[in-house]
């Protein structure tokens, strides 16, 4: 560590141009080359760990693609109390029927006899105003209640209990019961697009769907708006997701420019003026700032180099990895300020390139530490169960080194090329420079060391008891949550559409649990799937019309293609095909299975009678038999929302145990979105102790090595990693206590307070070892420590907080929560590095030198005239050498 800081730091004095030039340059082909290759991600891709739901849900899409119609949902909603189940409701009907047939959009709904491209709770009502020949437009709210009764109770009980699922819970309207004035705020109306008809690309696919959703937000009718929602519409478009990004950086850089020119400024004394301590504020922002906008370049150039279209190491940039910039002007700005802190201080007494020499070895050691530390710490995100966490970790790793690597090579280069003019020409200010160290969060941080010097064991046990307690409620309370919205803005229509068709239709129609049965079919199995298709109509949340679990599967193509060989007048409606079936296949079909049901005697070739399916119902059957790759999938609507997915999956699961049983340990998965968001809450709570255990213990392991090599003292690694276990205790404590759940960003917590801690505790234990050099007591080298490594921290702090703290003001909700949980690593960083860790550090130079024999000399007694100091407060006995630290 120490030879290749030397060699940046005579690489600096000796050609501070060149290493200028060469630093722009490569920045600029890094750009260059990574910038056109970085792809954008979105919704839930790289949330979803490597768990079977999901390996199911893929294999679904490759076998079976995008078939089944894509549903639009469109919420109805009757302003200001009003009801839907009236006039106004009848013509918001017609006008989403009319807008979109009438458009070139008309093109993709389906077009089958037994399916009608929209379907609402008043399509009924309409048809009965046609059947009697009454004008709908001209239909009052009277008519529209007698006409939805009759038209209610006409209907089979299928297709009443769809009518009747569409309208929420709440209206208590159920199609058994006979209903005269019906009433409800809120109406659910389905239209279908052909997923044949619409372009296979799914860019240019859900873009038809936003054209569409357009055009019935443009149907006005009065007291009823239109709500259209479609999964393909959350996250089609980023742009305010982008924005929103792009607002928060702006945010931060303008907070950090007004904190650091504070942290930066130095009261002009005899060799200066205020003009010269403004201008010298502006550089010295001005050179922070660029810094790190070339580590923000360096991180982008190979998120893009990393990625799919460069080395595929990584996946697409995932919202996670839009917060690095925001990240590296937080953290970034720490290492310039204890740069410029430690070159003012050295340059009020020497020359600039000597200045600027052990400012780089004596920061840059710490920094090189550092580096290593907060690397390794974002790098345990690797172990995290979301892909996208993963990512995150590797680029902000990179972040942290290439702000190191810029930091000690072009922010000197800068300040020698400056300064060493201003030199040579007798106006560097050097005691105006030098007053900054006098400034007042030195003075301010002065007095803290006061713990450490006189308290230091009431210190420890006060802390340690605090975040011991702190973290034993945290890590019990801190909930685990997870949703693939939590990235949309909470204020978004889409969003709000979204939670009230979870809160009153249990998701709406859009909700599709797969199950995926991957292996070949035994007669045994088969039969056992007709069982499970019987039993599903029981589950809770799965949609039932009339008796029958709305679902689709194999054993309901085969009662489609039954029920082609019965008379027309003897088939309920829709429990037919809508295209003719051959005879002849059907009957072959009907032979296979016994009599009057849908099972198959033992020994029948089940392969064969799916492939006759398959030849009678291509369409239909096509979509839940690949017979090529033995995958049978049967999709169930179901309406569990997240909140009780785990529970709907687990009783599928029981459902379908005896088809998995019978294929002999072949796979049979239940899968939908809800299921895989809870695998990755459950694995994100499981990954917590083990990310927290990995991070701490390679951060201990890196610093033990470092001084055992560099100062013959491992044990000072020890103490120097010990507060940032409180750290992490405190912030959990914190969670907990202000209700901020571990969620795919905040999951980064382990790292991130190892990532803020470690650099905080580094600084200032190895200032300490410098100052234990200089001072005859340890009392007095952690004051020094303390006013002028703490006074750094605190302005770094400062910046910090204020650049993390920007995200609390973010609409979405992830980005507020981990604003929040870096906050409190910031300030508890702050607080164990100097308090905490100056207190350990005294307690452990008092013993080492007990124990090797070279004590401490007394400390100046009480001069109140008042009683002796307590005996927790009492240096040890006097010492008579002053040896290094």
């Amino acid at each position: 560590m120490n030879a290749l800081v030397i060699a940046l730091s005579r690489a600096v004095r000796r050609a501070p141009a060149v290493v200028l030039v060469v630093a722009l340059v490569l920045t600029a082909a890094i750009g260059a080359v990574g910038f056109p290759r970085i792809e954008q991600g979105g919704g839930n891709e790289g949330f979803s760990p490597d768990n079977p739901e999901l390996l199911a849900q893929q294999r679904v899409q490759e076998v079976f693609g995008s078939s089944g119609d894509v549903v639009l949902q469109v919420l109805l909603r009757a302003e200001e109390g009003g009801d839907v189940l009236s006039a106004a409701g009848v013509q918001a009907t017609l006008g989403i029927q009319q807008a979109v047939q009438a458009s070139e959009a008309g093109q993709y709904l389906v077009q089958r006899p037994d399916q009608p491209p929209l379907i609402s709770p008043l399509l009924g009502v309409l048809q009965a105003a046609g059947a009697q020949g009454i004008d709908p437009t001209a239909l009052d709210d009277a008519t529209v209640d007698q006409l939805f009764a009759a038209s209610l109770a006409q209907m089979p009980s299928e297709q009443a209990g769809f009518v009747t699922g569409l309208l929420p819970a709440s209206a208590g309207i159920d199609a058994a019961t006979p209903v005269e004035q019906p009433e409800s705020p809120l109406a659910l109306a389905i239209l279908f697009l052909d997923s044949e008809a619409l372009p296979a690309d799914d860019v240019e696919s859900a873009e038809v769907v936003q054209d569409i959703a357009a055009i019935i937000e443009g149907v006005e009718v009065d007291g009823v708006t239109l709500e259209p929602f479609a999964f393909e519409l959350l996250f089609a478009n980023q742009d305010s997701f982008t924005d929103e990004i792009g607002r928060l950086f702006a945010m931060a850089i303008g907070i950090i420019l007004l904190i650091l020119g504070f942290v930066y400024f130095s009261k002009p004394q005899a060799d200066g003026s205020w003009f010269t301590s403004i201008r010298r504020t502006v550089a010295d922002v001005a050179t922070t700032i660029a810094v790190i906008m070339m580590a923000i370049i360096w991180v982008q150039g190979f998120a893009g180099i990393l990625g799919p279209q460069g080395l595929g190491w990584i996946d697409a940039l995932a919202e996670p990895a839009q917060l690095l910039p925001v990240l590296l002007v937080g953290l970034g700005v720490d290492y310039g300020i204890h740069m410029t802190s430690r070159y003012r201080s050295e340059v009020a007494e020497g020359s600039v390139p000597d200045a600027i020499g052990t400012a780089t070895k004596t920061v840059g050691v710490a920094l090189v530490l550092a580096t290593v530390t907060t690397a390794v710490g974002f790098l345990t995100n690797l172990t995290a169960p979301v892909p996208a966490l993963a990512d995150f970790g590797v680029l902000a790793a990179v972040g942290i080194v290439a702000a190191f690597v810029l930091m000690l090579t072009v922010f000197p280069s800068l300040r020698l090329l400056l300064d060493r003019r201003a030199e040579a020409k007798g106006t560097l200010p050097r005691q105006t420079l030098s007053s900054n160290s006098e400034g007042l969060l030195p003075r301010m941080m002065a007095g803290v060391s006061v713990f450490a010097e006189r308290l230091a064991v009431p210190t420890l046990i006060v802390t340690a008891g605090i975040g011991g307690v702190l973290g034993v409620i945290g890590l019990m309370n801190v909930s685990t949550e997870f949703s693939f919205t939590d990235f949309l803005p909470e204020d978004d229509p889409l969003i709000v559409t979204f939670d009230t068709l979870t809160e009153e239709f249990g998701g709406g129609a859009g909700e599709t649990t797969t199950v995926v049965i991957d292996g070949t079919m035994t007669p045994e199995a088969h039969n056992a799937l007709v069982a499970a298709q019987q039993e599903l109509a029981g589950v809770a949340d799965v949609q039932v019309f009339g008796e029958n679990a709305q679902a689709t599967s194999p054993v309901t193509v085969l009662a489609q293609v039954l029920a082609s060989l019965q008379p027309a007048d003897q088939v309920a409606p829709g429990a037919g095909l809508a295209t003719p079936v051959d005879p002849a296949l059907a009957q072959q079909i009907a032979g296979m299975l016994e009599p009057g049901g849908l099972t198959v005697p033992a020994g029948t070739d089940v392969e064969a009678l799916y492939d006759l399916l398959l030849q009678a119902a291509p369409d239909v059957a096509g979509q839940v038999i690949a017979a090529q790759d033995d995958v049978v999938r049967v999709s169930v609507s179901t309406a569990a929302g997240e909140e009780r997915a785990v529970a709907l999956g687990e009783n599928l699961d029981a459902v379908f145990a005896p088809v998995e049983a019978e294929l002999g340990g072949d796979s049979v998965v239940v899968t939908s979105d809800g299921i895989i968001s809870s695998r990755i809450v459950t694995s994100l709570r499981d990954s917590q102790l083990r990310s927290l255990f990995i991070a701490v213990l390679a951060a201990m392991v890196l610093l033990v090595l470092n001084f055992w090599v560099t100062e013959r003292r491992p044990m000072l690694g020890v103490v120097t990693i010990a507060p940032v276990a409180l750290v992490v205790l405190w912030t959990f404590g914190m969670m907990a206590a202000t209700g901020v759940p571990v969620g795919p960003v905040t999951a980064t917590i382990a790292a991130l307070a190892v990532g803020i801690g470690v650099p905080y505790t580094i600084h200032v234990s190895h200032r300490f070892s410098e100052d234990r050099e200089r001072f005859a007591t340890a009392e007095e080298a952690i004051r020094s420590t303390v006013s002028h490594t703490g006074g750094a921290l605190a302005g770094s702090a400062m910046t910090t907080i204020a650049g993390f703290g920007i995200l609390v003001t973010s609409s979405l909700v992830p980005f507020q929560q981990f604003g929040l949980v870096t906050v409190y690593s910031i300030g508890f960083a702050l607080i164990a590095s100097t308090v905490v860790l100056p207190a350990m550090l005294v307690l452990y130079d008092r013993s080492r030198r007990r124990r090797e024999g070279d004590p401490t000399p007394p400390a100046a007694g009480p001069t109140d005239g008042g009683e002796a100091d307590p005996w927790w407060t009492k240096p040890p006995a006097p010492e008579t050498a002053v040896s290094g630290g």
